[in-house]
């Protein structure tokens, strides 16, 4: 039985389970639903729980487990020689690839699913058959292979099988023990809440082990690479070269002083358009002007980084070469191509915009109204209220909406990509072309080096240390925007 199929039927089991826990509940007090400890339709809700949760506990685990028992009970059947010609993990995804094809020829009938369990290599050409139905080899198929193959079929049969009988019996055991449990004192609302706040849990620890582990793959990766590489000259190293052929200088400081000199520009674009419509939304604009002017100011957050890359490389890039580079309008020849770290950071500024003025214009207005009444009952114009009163009290959540602002603008990848170049230098100069940690990182785990050498784990260090920054910043930013709101709420 297929896994859809399955499915199905524990969603029909689920849907039974609750007509038969709430109607049982009913029954057993004549149908006064008040004399029942809870409402009647937690008897039901505890019934679905009981034939759903050990059922799709024990699907989960049969899928997780019949491949690697499959896959070792298969690949006992690949000799020495066979493994040894290629390696075992290439000659059983071959095996893998041969049972499925095999699958798939006998359900689109291009060979019964007898000939697929007893074709025979000496017999048949497998490859042209199973590349009639679409299924590409990376390599002939051999005797050996396609018995493995077969095998591979005969057990996975099984396995499905036997996981049908398993998962469906379990579901329906659930819902017998829910159903004869049931009656007028059983706290059947508790038990769902009890379930409810588990699957709360569960779903809370997914999102902080999913942390923890990025956490720790960047740490063991970044400590490998510090074994083979000195810590010293990775982060105070003024010179980025790295060589796939070995001998490589990987300094970090480049690539940091490109990312801090984009985010800066960035920042010096966002923040003053950015802060001065959200002073005008939340002050001056009309509540018409409002309803359609915030939504269309955010449509700029809802545009892939992406085609902002594609914007500063087609557009921003030659719009700024038109002024600074050979033969334009001022006459200089100080912009020698279209990437640059201007062009990269006024894209990203405008990027930023609708980040810095959503998060300010939410500030400003949780600002409380007795203060902008005080500010204009003692005389002071709309003006005097807002640059005195109203920017100083919101000012503390500000700053944390410019610093969270500087972490997503520290963490850019596709615009840095496509604007700024590629070219790892120390330099004061906007228009001349650099690059930053992220866009390393792209190019570094994109090389042909070993997984195992310094050109290829230098990504985890660079990756850990654009972590710890962000980190830090994100940290100030939720601190003074947790003690302003301590304040006004």
């Amino acid at each position: 039985m297929s896994l859809p199929l399955v499915s199905a039927v524990l969603l029909v089991l689920a849907v039974a389970g609750y007509i038969f826990g709430r109607g049982k509940a009913l029954k057993t007090v004549g149908g006064d639903s008040r004399r029942l400890h809870s409402l009647s339709g937690y008897y039901g809700w505890n019934a679905v729980v009981w034939t759903l949760a050990p059922s799709l506990l024990l699907l989960v685990i049969w899928l997780l487990l019949q491949p690697i028992v499959i896959n070792g009970s298969v690949s006992s059947m690949i000799s020495e020689e066979t493994a040894a010609g290629s390696s075992l993990d290439l000659v059983m995804s071959d095996v893998v690839r041969i049972a499925e094809g095999l699958d798939l020829a006998a359900t689109q009938g291009v060979m019964s699913a007898e000939d697929a369990s007893s074709i025979r290599i000496e017999l048949t050409d497998v490859r042209d058959r199973l590349g009639d139905v679409g299924v590409a080899l990376g390599s002939d198929v051999t005797a050996e292979t396609l018995r493995a193959a077969q095998a591979y079929r005969e057990i996975s049969a099984t396995g499905y099988l036997l996981r049908s009988v398993v998962v469906i019996g379990a579901a329906l055991l659930g819902l017998v023990l829910a159903v004869v449990r049931t009656n007028p004192e059983f706290r059947a609302r508790n038990a769902v809440e009890s379930v409810v706040r588990w699957i709360l849990i569960a779903a809370a620890s997914i999102a902080v082990l999913t942390t923890l582990g990025i956490v720790l793959s960047l740490i063991f990766n970044t400590v490998e690479f510090f074994r083979i590489y000195p810590a010293s000259e990775f982060f105070f190293g003024l010179t980025w070269a790295p060589s796939f052929g070995g001998g490589s200088v990987l300094g970090i400081l480049p690539l940091i002083w490109a990312t801090l000199y984009i985010s800066l520009i960035a920042l010096a674009v966002a923040v003053p358009i950015g802060l001065f419509a959200a002073i005008y939304l939340s002050e001056y604009a009309t509540p018409h002007v409002r309803a359609v002017a915030k939504p269309l100011l955010e449509i700029l957050a809802g545009i892939p980084t992406i085609v902002y890359g594609l914007f500063a490389l087609l557009t921003v890039g030659p719009l700024l070469m038109n002024v600074f580079g050979s033969g334009g309008a001022l006459g200089v020849n100080w912009m020698s191509g279209a990437s640059s770290v201007l062009t990269a950071g006024m894209v990203m500024g405008i990027m930023l915009i609708p980040f810095v003025s959503s998060l300010s214009d939410d500030i400003i207005n949780a600002v409380p109204q007795a203060m902008r009444d005080g500010s204009l009952g003692l005389g002071a114009t709309h003006s005097e209220t807002v640059k005195q009163v109203i920017l100083p009290a919101a000012l503390p959540g500000i700053v944390g909406a410019i610093l969270l602002a500087a972490s997503r603008a520290i963490g850019e990848t596709m615009i840095v990509v496509l604007g700024a170049g590629a070219a790892a230098r120390l330099s004061v100069n906007p228009l001349e072309a650099m690059t930053t940690v992220t866009a390393k990182i792209v190019s570094q785990l994109t090389g042909d080096a070993d997984f195992a050498s310094p050109e290829a784990l230098v990504a985890f260090a660079l990756g850990m240390t654009l972590f710890v920054v962000t980190l830090g910043l994100n940290i100030i930013a939720l601190y003074i925007v947790r003690k302003y709101r301590e304040q006004y709420d």
